[in-house]
């Protein structure tokens, strides 16, 4: 074989695992910025806003428990 079929094999082999990797390299950025819909990033950031909104309310419900046991002792003991 000469150098140029060579060269040429390497370069075609190159240039087609180039061309699988840029595939991947667009599949993963439409996965992850959406295309359209929602990608990894936005649906990452729902669930941690949901993630804090749940903790929010588990607060306030513990907080609510708290005060009318609270106020239920008082009431209890004050007759």
């Amino acid at each position: 074989m000469s150098d140029s079929t060579v060269s040429s094999e390497f370069r075609s082999a190159c240039e087609r695992e180039f061309e699988e990797i840029h595939r991947k390299l667009d599949r993963l950025d439409e996965a992850i910025r959406g295309n359209g819909r929602p990608g990894i990033t936005v649906r990452l950031d729902r669930l941690e806003q949901d993630a804090k909104r749940q903790s929010k309310l588990i607060w306030l419900i513990v907080g609510a428990v708290i005060t009318t046991l609270a106020s239920g002792i008082v009431a209890w003991i004050t007759g």
